[in-house]
């Protein structure tokens, strides 16, 4: 015996569940269910491309933002008018003070060369900061030696518009660099 069924639009009852159907499909077209719903596939990929959005811009902007290098300045600008307490630092030296010993080494001499290195983040071999402080020593009227942390490198020589990224002590290249004009 086949199942009565009720249509819930229009509150008849039909003999089965294909009478139903037929009579929804001619009388109610336009109408749906309650109970189905149908997936919202344009909604999942709108956001979806908007989620892959994010992720791009974010991505590229921390992708930009760690590949920037950190090497100590080479210009002026931003400059304080402080000199630092000594040519031999043990701590690092601000970069608005490197910048006023680019101008002039002790706020008077000529433009000063900076010697900056990195042993906390790169492998540094016995007596290398003897020996970048004996160039101060030796120099001592424009020389500055300084730890620089964070610094995207090893050794690095500055001047006024120059910089030089030195992987391991070459006193050679050192000498030539406090002597370029």
């Amino acid at each position: 015996m086949a199942e009565k069924a009720r249509c819930e639009i229009c509150d008849r009852t039909f003999k089965d569940l294909d009478g139903l159907r037929d009579h929804n499909r001619a009388k109610h077209p336009d109408k749906k269910l309650k109970n189905k719903k149908s997936f919202p596939i344009k909604k999942f990929r709108n956001w979806g491309i908007f989620i892959l959005i994010l992720i791009v811009v974010f991505g590229g902007i921390m992708w930009g933002a760690l590949s920037v290098k950190t090497l100590p300045p080479t210009t002026m600008q931003g400059h304080v008018e402080v000199n630092p307490p000594s040519h031999v630092m043990r701590e690092p030296m601000l970069l608005e003070v490197q910048k006023h010993m680019l101008e002039h080494s002790d706020g008077v001499g000529p433009p000063g060369i900076i010697i900056n290195y990195n042993c906390e983040d790169y492998e540094c071999e016995e007596g290398l900061i003897e020996n970048l402080e004996s160039f101060a020593e030796k120099y001592s009227t424009n020389v500055y030696v300084a730890p620089f942390k964070g610094m995207d490198a090893k050794i690095a020589l500055t001047r006024l518009g120059k910089i030089e990224v030195l992987k391991e002590y070459d006193e050679n290249l050192i000498e030539n660099f406090i002597f370029l004009i």
